[in-house]
């Protein structure tokens, strides 16, 4: 018994620091926080008129010297495609063995800002986390009736739960991202003589630059669609049902 009365207390314990702590980020954090977001996409590295020559970034994969065929006294020379015919519809490319001018590095004004970007990602996760369990322990017992406080409940923690899937859908937005350059850059490397791969690398990178931007921005407003909800409707939160029974005289 002593042992179930101090996990008992220590769960109660925990509940107390829980809500002291979403309460917490409700009035002050939450704030804070957007305030910051907002200064953030002010700077220079998230500026809406911002051209994307920064956003490019040489591959360091060279364009080698096209071979060609000659005939057996070495006096003419043309290229393999008019001296001999494809067999299948198949081109299998340059075989890359090793890249001449070494590692092809990943795209360091993207990734700089991908290190900005998912701390931020990961404190909406938390907050979210915080926010959801301190709606699920102020929601009270079920009763019949005098339930207009509780539906105010269930809806602001669907809100929140919302808003805590798509902060985690974020994350993999990021890691498609390097999964889909790396592809598209060993193209270049299998394709070096196709300008439309390097563009692709080209575009992505830009497309991605926009994406971050735009979940900076999404987060932000997460943050003030979440404190307007809870700021609004706080009394109902805490206290969902009235104490006050109506007299029936």
């Amino acid at each position: 018994m002593a042992d179930a009365k101090a996990v008992s207390e220590k769960v109660q314990a925990y509940k107390n620091d829980l809500i002291k702590k979403a309460e917490n980020l409700i009035v002050i954090e939450f704030p804070q926080k957007i305030v910051k977001l907002n200064e953030l996409l002010e700077t220079s590295r998230f500026a809406k008129d911002k051209n994307m020559k920064c956003v490019k970034q040489d591959l360091n994969i060279p364009v080698p010297d096209p071979i060609l065929l000659c005939d057996g006294d070495g006096n003419s020379c043309e290229p393999p495609a008019k001296r001999t015919r494809v067999a299948t519809d198949t081109v299998t490319g340059t075989k890359v063995m090793a890249l001449p001018n070494g590692l092809v590095k990943c795209n360091t004004f993207i990734t700089d800002l991908i290190e900005i970007v998912k701390p931020i990602i990961q404190e909406l996760v938390e907050d979210s986390n915080v926010l959801k369990m301190w709606i699920s322990f102020l929601i009270p017992k079920v009763e019949d009736g005098n339930n207009f406080g509780v539906s105010i409940q269930e809806d602001t923690l669907a809100e929140i739960q919302s808003v805590e899937s798509e902060a985690a859908a974020f994350f993999d937005q990021i890691s498609r991202y390097f999964i889909s350059r790396a592809k598209v850059v060993s193209k270049v490397a299998k394709y070096p003589h196709i300008a439309d791969y390097r563009r692709a690398v080209q575009e992505l990178d830009e497309k991605e630059f926009l994406s971050l931007w735009l979940v900076t921005s999404e987060v932000r407003n997460r943050y003030c669609s979440l404190h307007d909800i809870v700021i609004k409707n706080m009394e109902k939160l805490k206290k969902p049902r009235s104490s006050n029974a109506e007299s029936l005289y």
